[in-house]
């Protein structure tokens, strides 16, 4: 086998271990503690915003008495998420600890940083 076939194979196999352990430490319940746009303080209140995530790839998304409710997966360091009779969601996964999650999105060229704990 050539160098670079053994390497691309050590990538892989990193990358799948990667996205294996964050669909794992992904699962529970999360609530937020703070809601950034642009890297400051926003009219967005994290503390109104609570994430579950199952075993059997669903979740729910609550936030100011709104809730959201559908389909998830976890590849790698991305999030997708399918709100029922809706578009897919991605969101970049830019920290996963056993009780912190930080998620980086982008709504219309505006980034928005959103921190949950468990």
């Amino acid at each position: 086998m050539s160098n670079s076939l053994k390497l691309f194979t050590i990538i892989i196999f990193l990358s799948a271990c990667t996205g294996n352990e964050n669909n794992k430490m992904i699962l529970g319940n999360w609530k937020g503690v703070e809601w950034l746009v642009n890297g400051a303080n926003s009219n967005l209140d994290g503390k109104k915003a609570f994430f579950t995530f199952n075993d059997e790839d669903y979740y729910t998304f609550i936030y100011a008495g709104n809730k959201e409710k559908g389909t998830y997966k976890v590849e790698n360091n991305m999030l997708f998420t399918k709100p029922t009779n809706e578009q897919e969601i991605m969101v970049k996964i830019i920290k996963l600890t056993k009780d912190s999650l930080v998620f980086n999105m982008n709504r219309s060229g505006q980034e928005e940083t959103l921190t949950l704990i468990r």
